[in-house]
């Protein structure tokens, strides 16, 4: 491959894995951060050292319309753009009963309203270049199932998953692939497993015994952006140790 990919929120977790794996196969690699500067600057060095450019701009999608200015950035800085993935995201755990309206909207505007516009801008750049492109969401299983104490963050994957379908029917004139990754427990600063290797670590909820690890996302958004995806859109591709598959089981367990 070879090209431009950006990618959100890429200083630790599924992005820094991501953003590797891109520059691994040759892409140039846009990164964005938030809190992490040194998280960052550490991607941006592992990107190099790939022999591939790498661009670092902070951004705040509390801010949504943040997110579109910072793929312009780096779209000019890098010379275009092949491939975006829309991966920052942010979560709160509150009972609905509870959860606060400006709570609320936070999560919305990181999660949704952030993403919707990193991704129009994208999709701009791409449409006016004529060259097609590829665009991956990052989602979660919450995209499809509930989870208790998670109205904000279900509320928002859901509906980025469904952003994903229309992108997908719209965009598809233009050349442009749009799908939707949505793992399950991976170990992540997220879910507080940096840095532990998943395969150690048991989980009896899920079939595959364990959470996975960013390294499998972030093979599964490169296999999306490669040639071998392109007949590819509008799908959401989950990747969760077989989680999903769990609701007629754990109902079985409790009634016997």
């Amino acid at each position: 491959m070879a090209g431009v990919a950006l990618i959100t929120g890429s200083d630790s977790g599924i992005g820094k894995a991501t953003a590797v794996a891109l520059a691994e196969r040759g892409l140039d690699i846009g990164i964005t951060w938030h809190e992490d500067e040194a998280g960052a600057s550490d991607t941006a060095q592992e990107v190099r050292a790939h022999g591939r450019r790498a661009e670092v701009r902070r951004v705040d999608l509390g801010d949504a319309a943040a997110g579109g200015a910072a793929v312009h950035q780096l779209a000019d800085a890098l010379g275009g753009i092949t491939v975006f993935v829309n991966n920052a995201a942010t979560g709160h755990h509150d009972a609905f009963l509870e959860l606060d309206l400006d709570r609320f909207r936070h999560v919305l505007e990181v999660d949704l309203l952030g993403a919707f516009a990193a991704a129009q801008a994208a999709a701009r750049r791409m449409v006016a270049a004529g060259h097609g492109g590829r665009i991956v969401n990052v989602t979660s299983v919450h995209e499809h199932v509930p989870l208790r104490g998670a109205a904000a963050y279900c509320s928002a994957k859901g509906g980025l998953g469904l952003l994903t379908k229309v992108m997908a029917l719209e965009l598809a004139e233009h050349g442009i692939t749009v799908n939707s990754i949505a793992p399950g427990e991976i170990a992540t600063p997220m879910t507080d497993a940096e840095d532990v290797d998943p395969r150690g670590e048991e989980r009896p909820g899920i079939p595959l015994g364990r959470p996975g690890d960013a390294r499998e996302i972030a093979a599964a958004i490169a296999y999306l952006a490669s040639p071998e995806a392109t007949y590819a859109t509008g799908a959401s591709f989950v990747i969760d140790g077989g989680l999903l598959l769990m609701a007629a089981q754990a109902n079985q367990l409790v009634t016997g």
